[in-house]
């Protein structure tokens, strides 16, 4: 697999949740909504999802493994570190 895409929205306003992202992977599949979060032990990545109708939030995409979690949270904060050196859109 390989994500030939991110593209890295981020948040103006103060809060917990930095960035909305999006990545295309092999150029034939998006997925969108995905969140870069700031949590007690640093940024991390939570996938798209909606709420049930129990309350619970419920991942609508998602790695089926740990190491392709990784990979893409990897592949995402890189992007993020790089588009907050870019200068802000007006």
């Amino acid at each position: 697999m390989n994500i030939t895409d991110i593209r890295v929205r981020k948040m103006t306003k103060e809060g917990k949740m930095k960035a909305v992202v999006s990545i295309t992977i092999d150029g034939v599949f998006v997925v969108h909504d995905i969140k870069v979060v700031e949590g007690d032990k640093g940024l991390f990545i939570a996938m798209p999802s909606r709420k049930a109708a129990d309350g619970e939030y419920r991942d609508i995409a998602h790695p089926i493994n740990s190491e392709t979690r990784g990979f893409i949270q990897e592949k995402v904060l890189e992007a993020y570190e790089n588009a907050l050196m870019e200068p802000d859109e007006v």
